[in-house]
């Protein structure tokens, strides 16, 4: 794992096509905006760990309880 010390308004460039913003720091919450092409999927890991483990549960033929995940809100 590559650790990296960046301040507010500081980027790090990932694979030439995928830049990371650290946009505000407060206490312990780090807040960042990703710009990536569209057909990079981005997800939150807890959310990609349940997809995860759904997909396998279904690839082992027991019936996988989808997790509830609100729709998101698209920006114009």
């Amino acid at each position: 794992m590559l650790v990296l010390s960046r301040k507010p308004g500081d980027s790090i460039v990932v694979d030439g096509r995928i830049i990371i913003h650290v946009v505000k720091t407060d206490k312990d919450t780090v807040k960042i905006g990703v710009e990536a092409p569209r057909e990079v999927p981005i997800f939150r890991k807890e959310i990609y760990d349940e997809i995860r483990s759904s997909n396998q549960k279904a690839a082992k033929g027991a019936k996988a309880e989808l997790p509830k995940i609100k729709s998101p809100v698209l920006a114009n």
